[in-house]
């Protein structure tokens, strides 16, 4: 057995053609782990769900995996494609850096960047989990899977 969460992540991306014009970046992921013992020896859990990004990609579905290491590796990645817009295949990473002197910031800031398909640099992303509208449905999203 494993489990599951719903996890929100709201802020910017801002193009690397269109330096200084910041646009709406959402993305809502289902993340599971499907064993809690590889989880353990891995950190390694799938997720899926769509991405808002006005002018790349609108309500796009994404999948890729979550690297969730806050306490040993004091790191939770993130890595998911999706087809924008244009037909193209894009590719987010992020990380939250997990600072004990600083937990409320490192595990809610996720700072990203968008690649196209030959893994060219498009856009930069900064993200946050809000934790005054996210929080309730966070918490109850966890289950076992």
């Amino acid at each position: 057995m494993g489990f599951a969460f719903d996890e929100t992540m709201t802020g910017t991306f801002e193009r690397i053609d269109a330096p200084g014009d910041r646009h709406p970046f959402q993305f809502r992921a289902r993340v599971e782990a499907h064993s809690m013992l590889d989880h353990l020896r891995t950190g390694r859990a799938e997720m899926s769900g769509t991405v808002e990004a006005p002018g790349l990609a609108r309500g796009a579905e994404f999948h890729g995996e979550m690297v969730l290491r806050p306490v040993l590796g004091r790191v939770i990645r993130y890595r998911f494609e999706f087809t924008g817009d244009d037909g193209k295949q894009y590719a987010f990473t992020g990380h939250k850096d997990i600072r004990w002197t600083d937990l409320l910031e490192s595990w809610t800031y996720l700072p990203g960047e968008v690649r196209d398909g030959r893994g060219r640099l498009v856009a930069t992303c900064q993200t946050h989990f809000d934790l005054g509208k996210d929080w309730l449905s966070f918490l109850s999203s966890f289950r076992p899977a």
